[in-house]
């Protein structure tokens, strides 16, 4: 991580959570007429969750604004601090989504948020880390593995090209995104994980 002020880390750390934090789901949802999110299909506020309730604009709306919550974050810390105060906001971020007060700390597994923040740190590795979301979820039509999949190669990537710096901030957020989807990774070793255009309720 950065060399960062502990006044600045703090400061960032806290609005890149309040930021990561905001239900999108749970509020798209709700102002649509679809119901409590949370007694809905998994009862997750991702994107995957809203489009179990048949409504493809709310959950594009959704995939959208957990992304841009990600963005707004990191932009918001690296031009009012640094780029150290980005990585901390980055985290936080996420840290947010996956685990929100507002929720009761039971939020989202965290890819559009993921993808947000990686994007706005340096837009080559979201395009990276697109391509390689793409290329294993169009051959093994698993969602889950696509982001697992990204989360463990991307900081091999920012150490190799270019964006060492990045690199144990990028670990960080790999591990937050195999937390949360650590229920997958049993359904995956199982055999049981349902595929993208499955209709699942888990």
């Amino acid at each position: 991580m950065p060399d960062i002020s502990l006044d600045t880390a703090m400061l960032w750390g806290g609005v890149g959570y309040l930021m990561g934090s905001i239900p999108s789901g749970v509020l798209i949802a709700r102002a649509m007429g679809l119901g409590n999110l949370r007694e809905i299909g998994s009862g997750n506020i991702g994107a995957t969750n809203v489009l179990r309730t048949g409504n493809k604009k709310a959950a594009a709306l959704t995939l959208l604004f957990d992304a841009l919550k990600g963005v707004l974050a990191v932009l918001l810390a690296r031009y009012f601090a640094d780029n150290g105060a980005a990585q901390v906001a980055a985290v936080a971020a996420l840290l947010g989504h996956c685990f929100p007060i507002w929720l009761k700390f039971k939020g989202g597994k965290g890819v559009a948020t993921y993808f947000g923040v990686i994007f706005a740190l340096a837009w080559p590795l979201g395009i990276v880390a697109a391509i390689i979301w793409l290329s294993v979820a169009a051959i093994s039509r698993y969602s889950s593995m696509a982001a697992l999949v990204v989360a463990g190669w991307l900081p091999l990537v920012m150490m190799f090209a270019g964006y060492a710096s990045y690199f144990l901030m990028g670990v960080v957020l790999g591990l937050l995104v195999y937390l949360r989807h650590w229920g997958n990774i049993q359904r995956l070793r199982e055999g049981t994980e349902t595929k993208i255009g499955a209709k699942s309720t888990s």
